[in-house]
């Protein structure tokens, strides 16, 4: 039994299907994670290796060099890239997408193990994880009070940190800035060399008398008592009280020998909200969380908190990630719900009937709620890609049931009863229903050969249109037979119109039958004129191509998400105080600008994981501004940037940079320029004239290099011979000079709940100067204690700050920023301008960044195009049991690249991945008004009409449905398409691809189609005949 016929004979089980379905979607919903995009599995996997002290060329040597030498033999690793710097060694290991990454970095783990053991003695615990967007925190928070910022930051480790991260989903809470309490011990150096002891001597003591054993346990009677030696300090006096012991056999106290202060450690970095001194709190979520409900939860925490502090603490929100999210999820919904009541409009304007319009109507949100069914049931979440996807399967949710019911009206028309109209009309077009669904699914089965971040985006939007697609197919098979055998009426006497909506309805009744009319003479002379027609079609193709440059491209489009960083770093030298002047400085140029909302400042820090800067250093200035709602203000982002590039443009000695945090998905900057070679001079000379050519080019700023200005040094060499005599060697000089300069945490100082590190250094006035280190005493295993000056020569050079790595090659990079123009232009120009440069053998250049990304995904999206273009005519030639009808409607294709052109030109928008699925998804659209209309032309010819005849009668009769099921498609997606609401940027450009392919596709289709369809029917009889003749030899065989 057909579906169909099960509906109407059982119209109480499908009521109770569609409660039960409307109960599940309406849990569902729910229960769905919402966010900005879908989850993206990035295959990249970082390893991190610090080495306290040691430069970037000898940490690239020891460590980064063997690391990369074993993780470059796993399997599937793309690209394998690394940067050393003073301390630290960080390898990142990208793989090729789709990788299983868990167990990638088991094989890592394995690799590093191994090498392991040939690393320095001391250099941390390798520290590998997977590269997460999770990583990145969702919220920032400023903590102020009227009281010492230590006390606030003390309250906000103890009571507001602890709250937070017990939250569900709340992976870890960063606290930073602020005063922390150290216990310095600042030790004389001229007492300690009077009395032969080094800083180390005094660090070794106080940690040796800093602490409490269990020594084991003692049986008295019946007892059993544990023994413990209690050794820690209660009293910082006790400290002072310390008795040294000399090598005469006497002892010293040591605050005889240091002073002890309880102070706070040296700071080195601190932060600022709105220009009040503040702690910030960054706050991570687990991978598996959804940003908005853990958002929601910190809040309403943090509301909590708020009545239990004390009344001088406050907490303001520097950054929500949430609310971005939440306006941008909203927009699309009522995008949504407007396209959808736009549909519904259109319905009735057709149908010219309310129970009609109901029974279509009602496809659209049960549709709907079955889709969030499946979308729950498969894993997606609610983001802009998957409501994209479901915005534009509203306009298409209808289209079978439109086709069902007119069948149905037809049938009721001719006298049938309501049942059997029902049964018969639904029964009739049931299979070519189908048909025209599966070929709309069908474009989106190649999607499992799209790779790299083009995936991670189409697959969501393409399940979510494919399940749309699926329940409004059901509905329409089943739903709707049901209610129009229960509500369908019609209006067999044409009464005269008695009211002013009935006359209405008769105006626009005339302007249908004139559009009949209309049509039905330029289908005439179409008929007449076929080659006009065919010349003016390739005209607009050729045009069209001609104007595909003028679009521009990108690899994803921008997105206004009212955040804004501004890096700022100067030279390498520069103290804390001066940078905090610049800071000063460039924070009250943006306050001045009226639509920005709130500024939060890190001096002494590249912003880490918040802004995706990791640098630090006192000569970095991090500011991350919010601006007010994009309803409130005229200006974009972009423009409120320039304008703070003008305003900064002539700080002195200051590298700027102004970017903004749109949610990007690209995996690096839109000019990212990689030069690989050996030598690093060469490497830096050719860095600068890159950078000079890459400026000259129309539309590039903020142009960057990664060779920056070396750091001062001064090395210490170690005579071995020397240093040989007194068994001292490089690693026991090193650490008596890191001792020395920056003191050593010896142990920990407990009161109440608090640790409070106790820190040996030399006071600063001993530890600024050339002479001060050469005078440090070094302790050699025979007990004699040397001073640098003797066994080690001190001199001055520059030294590099960073080393990069691609590949196990050295490298430069040169980045930017683009604005005015598209990517793939600058790019080209950059390209035309960088060839005058002579490259010395073995130095090579690669484009990376966005413009990298941008062809990989045209690639695979390219390919996948193809792919779903050959699937459509497969599935129409299985349709049609035949070749020539399918190879026909595949002439409807061609247009839409005229409407495509024509709309990004006219709306200003650039050919983008996502505009890339757009035309992927028009492929499976467009076919369907072809499909009715030569589905038709073959009814009546297989009734004994004449093909001329049946082109005319065909065209006409079907115009209505046509229209109807194109303009419901495009009004569902014209709110998106104007870009209307907060994240629009994103979804906007495959609306608008999609809006005026389909538009122009079904205009020129209405003309073109039946005049290929006379064209090649003529020619395939003629071909038939001749074969015919020569088969049977027959000269004289007419043409049928």
């Amino acid at each position: 039994m057909k579906l169909s016929d099960l509906s109407v004979r059982r119209p109480v089980l499908i009521f109770m299907i569609v409660l039960a379905i409307l109960m599940l979607g309406a849990v569902s919903m729910t229960q769905l994670a919402i966010d900005l995009f879908p989850e993206m599995d990035v295959p990249v996997a970082l390893t991190i290796v610090e080495y306290d002290g040691v430069g970037p060329e000898e940490m690239e040597k020891l460590v980064t060099k063997p690391l990369e030498e074993q993780l470059s033999t796993i399997n599937g690793v793309k690209t394998v890239r690394s940067q050393s710097t003073l301390g630290s060694s960080v390898v990142i290991t990208e793989f090729n997408w789709g990788t299983d990454m868990d167990n990638n970095t088991i094989k890592m783990r394995e690799k590093v193990d191994f090498i392991k053991a040939y690393l320095p003695e001391d250099v941390s615990e390798p520290m590998i994880f997977k590269m997460d967007l999770n990583m990145f925190p969702i919220m920032m928070l400023g903590v102020t009070g009227d009281g010492d910022l230590a006390q606030v930051k003390q309250t906000v480790e103890n009571k507001i940190k602890p709250r937070l991260e017990r939250i569900a989903g709340v992976a870890s809470v960063d606290v930073s800035g602020g005063k922390t309490r150290e216990i310095q011990v600042e030790v004389s150096p001229y007492m300690l060399q009077a009395y032969g002891l080094s800083i180390q001597d005094i660090s070794n003591i106080i940690r040796g008398e800093n602490n409490n054993f269990s020594v084991g346990s003692v049986e008295q009677g019946k007892k059993d008592y544990l023994v413990r030696v209690k050794g820690e300090f209660k009293e910082i006096k006790e400290i002072e009280e310390i008795l040294i012991p000399l090598k005469t056999g006497e002892t010293i106290a040591l605050k005889n020998l240091a002073q002890i202060k309880n102070t706070y450690e040296e700071q080195k970095s601190y932060s600022l909200l709105n220009g009040q001194p503040s702690i910030s709190l960054n706050i991570q979520k687990q991978s598996d969380a959804n940003t908005v409900k853990v958002s929601d939860a910190v809040q309403e925490e943090l509301e909590t908190l708020k009545n239990e502090l004390p009344g001088n603490i406050k907490i303001e929100m520097a950054m929500d990630q949430a609310e971005f999210i939440r306006k941008s999820i909203d927009g699309v919904k009522q995008n949504g719900y407007i396209g959808a009541l736009l549909a519904v409009v259109v319905l009735f304007l057709f149908l010219r009937s309310v129970r009609s319009t109901l029974i279509v109507g009602t496809a659209i949100p049960i549709s709907i709620i079955a889709t969030f069914i499946l979308i729950y049931f498969s894993g997606l979440t609610l983001n802009m890609m998957s409501l994209g996807g479901l915005a534009l399967g509203i306009g298409m949710m209808v289209d079978s049931a439109i086709v069902i019911l007119e069948n149905i009206y037809r049938y009721r028309e001719e006298g049938y009863s309501r049942f059997e109209a029902a049964k018969l009309g639904a029964s009739e077009v049931g299979s070519a229903v189908v048909a025209s669904t599966i070929t709309t699914i069908c474009v989106f089965l190649p999607i499992v050969y799209v790779e790299g971040i083009a995936s991670q985006i189409f697959r969501p939007l393409a399940l979510t249109v494919t399940f749309s697609l699926i329940a409004s197919l059901l509905v329409a098979l089943s739903l709707v037979p049901m209610l129009s055998s229960k509500l369908l009426v019609v209006d067999i006497k044409k009464e005269k119109p008695k009211n002013i909506f009935q006359k209405i309805g008769g105006l626009w009744v005339k302007f249908l039958d004139g559009l009949d009319n209309f049509y039905s003479m330029n289908l005439k002379w179409a008929i007449n004129h076929k080659f006009i027609v065919i010349v003016v079609t390739i005209a607009g193709l050729v045009g069209s191509a001609f104007l595909i440059p003028k679009v521009g491209m990108e690899f994803m489009p921008a997105q206004d998400n009212g955040m804004f960083t501004v890096q700022a770093k100067l030279p390498n030298s520069t103290v804390l105080g001066e940078t905090s002047k610049i800071a000063t400085q460039v924070e009250a140029s943006i306050a001045e600008i009226k639509e920005v909302d709130s500024i939060f400042m890190s001096v002494g820090s590249g912003g880490g994981m918040a802004t995706g800067n990791f640098g630090s250093g006192s000569n970095m200035i991090s500011i991350t501004g919010n601006l007010v709602p994009l309803t409130e203000r005229t200006r974009s982002v972009q423009d409120i940037m320039d304008e703070i590039r003008e305003k900064n443009k002539n700080l002195a000695g200051v590298a700027l940079s102004v970017t903004a945090e749109g949610g990007s998905m690209g995996s690096g900057s839109p000019i990212d320029i990689t030069i690989k070679g050996h030598d690093l001079d060469v490497l830096k000379n050719l860095e600068e004239q890159f950078a000079q050519k890459i400026e000259t080019v129309e539309g590039t700023r903020e142009i960057t290099t990664s060779l920056e200005e070396g750091v001062p040094e001064l090395t210490v060499n170690l005579d071995r011979e020397k240093a040989s005599l007194y068994g001292i060697t490089s690693s026991q000089l090193s650490g008596a000079i890191r001792m020395g300069l920056q003191g050593a945490t010896s142990s920990k100082y407990r009161t109440g709940g608090d640790e409070i590190n106790i820190k040996v250094f030399l006071p600063e006035k001993d530890r600024g100067r050339i002479d001060d280190l050469n005078r440090l005493m070094v302790s050699s295993p025979m007990g004699v204690n040397v001073p640098v000056e003797e066994i080690a020569t001190l001199k001055y050079e520059t030294g590099p700050t960073t080393i990069s790595r691609v590949d196990q090659s050295r490298t430069v990079s040169i980045t930017g920023d683009i604005a005015g123009r598209d990517l793939k232009s600058v790019t080209e120009d950059i390209q035309k301008a960088v060839k005058e440069i002579p490259l010395p053998s073995g130095y090579q250049v690669e484009f990376g960044g966005s413009n990298k990304d941008m062809i990989e995904s045209f690639t695979s999206l390219g390919l996948a195009l193809i792919m779903a273009i050959f699937l459509v005519y497969m599935v129409l030639a299985a349709q049609f049991e035949a070749l020539l009808y399918p190879f026909i409607i595949m002439f409807s294709l061609p247009p839409t690249l005229i409407g495509v052109v024509g709309g990004l030109l006219l709306t200003g928008k650039t050919f983008s991945v996502i505009s890339f699925i757009g035309v992927i998804m028009l492929a499976g659209i467009v076919v369907n008004n072809a499909i009715v209309l030569v589905d038709y032309i073959g009814v009546l010819r297989s009734r004994g009409m004449e093909k001329t005849e049946a082109i005319l009668k065909a065209g006409p009769t079907r115009l209505r449905p046509i229209l109807m099921t194109t303009l419901t498609t495009v009004l569902a997606l014209l709110p998106q398409a104007l870009g209307i609401g907060e994240g629009s940027e994103v979804s906007a450009p495959m609306a608008i691809v999609v809006v005026f392919g389909l538009s122009f596709s079904t205009i020129i289709t209405l003309i073109l189609i039946p005049v290929v369809y006379s064209i090649l029917d003529s020619f395939a009889q003629k071909i038939k005949n001749f074969f015919t003749r020569i088969i049977t030899g027959d000269k004289n065989t007419e043409a049928m």
